[in-house]
């Protein structure tokens, strides 16, 4: 066989990531687990701690001449076996499934993409064979910037929690949300994953868009669009603002232009919408039902914009959104392992609330997002509210009300509880 078929060679230097726990369960359960993220994000080095075998259809010529002679040839090896960026090759995915059925045995097949191809190709065939795994930049807890002390999973069962008082100054929240959760990027110095993320988005902005999408797409009107977003992270911003904006005073861009845009973006996970939370109130209450925006990590939204620390720091509303996005982020990886999601609550009423993690069970938490502790009260206010407001729904009682800021003190139960980010953990 081709070299690097036979064998999986592991990263020395791996730091461990929540995902890993999940994607072990998921092998355990189904013949094929699918492992979909973002360039860059680790997808390939954390499905390599587990793979026994791999073939990188990226890099491996041979491999990808071999699946228009003998398709089958690339499914031999041992198990668990990985194929990497399948998406390059979608007709590799019916071959799994194939294979799946015959050796009726789980783990037999792990797969991993960057990019989603067109939904007819995995929306029905896929079903009781593969598993989903999605993965994200690191989490505050993976890098080492959070203790942990603070489980989320925890939360939602009602436990009470505390953590000792953690400092994160706003410098240091603005240098971690200029770095990002980019694995490749642990340890270099801030100047050099500034530019080594103003290269990913440009990559994504020249190259990946068309790729995605089957056409040519202009990558300047795709960057006007990128800042856009930027400057409307974590907002609920509407196309129609998106659109005037990802246009200039000599071109105007037609709605379902930004929209093309939209979804490639989305296809490639760089982008990443939170949903609006929708229970069943007994009240005359209108719900908003427009997502927020996000990147998938806000060091994207920073590198649009060309910012620095020093920049953000002249800007504390603007900060505040890039810390609220950052928290979202890693609420994401920890729900996830939760089996849980992460929402948004707005109400036309002005009622809003920055993460409600509902799980699957039902069970539910509540986080207003703060930039420090003196926006804690005007946090802790909207949570009430809320709380009230569910008193009138199909749910329950939260598991937990919390402001999530920079510093300060941990604890939940009782009333309103204050978490540091870097207390939070899954």
């Amino acid at each position: 066989m081709p070299g690097g078929w036979a064998y999986c060679t592991r990263p020395m230097d791996y730091l461990s990531r929540i995902a890993d726990a999940e994607l072990a369960e998921l092998l355990g359960a189904t013949g094929a687990t699918l492992v979909e993220g973002p360039k860059a994000s680790g997808k390939t080095a954390t499905a390599m701690q587990t793979a026994r075998s791999a073939v990188m259809l990226d890099v491996d010529d041979n491999a990808l001449r071999l699946i228009g002679a003998d398709p089958e040839a690339l499914l031999i090896g041992d198990t668990p076996r990985l194929i990497d960026e399948w998406q390059l090759e979608p007709a590799i995915w019916n071959y799994v499934r194939r294979a799946v059925d015959r050796r009726a045995a789980p783990g037999q097949f792990i797969l991993t993409g960057s990019a989603v191809p067109a939904d007819e190709i995995t929306r029905h065939t896929g079903a009781g064979r593969f598993a989903r795994l999605r993965m994200r930049p690191m989490s505050l807890f993976e890098t080492g910037h959070s203790t942990g002390e603070i489980s989320l999973n925890r939360l939602l069962d009602g436990c009470e929690q505390r953590a000792e008082r953690s400092d994160l100054p706003i410098l240091s929240v603005a240098e971690l949300v200029c770095a990002g959760g980019w694995p490749a990027n642990i340890g270099k110095a801030l100047p050099q994953t500034l530019r080594a993320n103003r290269a990913y988005l440009d990559e994504i902005r020249r190259t990946d868009v068309s790729t995605v999408s089957g056409g040519t797409r202009d990558p300047v009107k795709v960057g006007r669009l990128l800042r856009s977003l930027a400057r409307n992270i974590a907002t609920p911003v509407s196309m129609s603002k998106l659109t005037a904006e990802a246009g200039d005073h000599s071109v105007t861009l037609k709605a379902d232009t930004v929209a093309g845009y939209l979804d490639a973006l989305d296809r490639l996970m760089v982008v990443e919408n939170q949903p609006a939370w929708s229970p069943h109130l007994r009240s005359r209450t209108t719900l908003r039902e427009a997502p927020v925006r996000h990147f998938v990590d806000p060091s994207l939204a920073v590198a649009a914009l060309r910012a620095t620390p020093e920049r953000l720091t002249a800007d504390l509303e603007y900060l505040g959104l890039l810390f609220e996005s950052m928290v979202v982020r890693d609420l994401r990886v920890y729900a996830q392992a939760a089996d849980a999601q992460v929402f948004h609550y707005r109400e036309k009423e002005g009622l809003e609330v920055d993460a409600v993690v509902e799980a699957a069970d039902g069970r539910w938490a509540a986080f207003e997002i703060k930039l420090g502790e003196r926006w804690v009260d005007d946090g802790a206010r909207n949570l009430r509210r809320l709380a009230r407001r569910m008193e009138h729904s199909d749910h329950e009682r939260p598991s937990v009300l919390a402001v999530i800021v920079p510093s300060g003190y941990g604890t939940s139960g009782g009333d309103v509880g204050m978490i540091p980010v870097g207390a939070l953990g899954p």
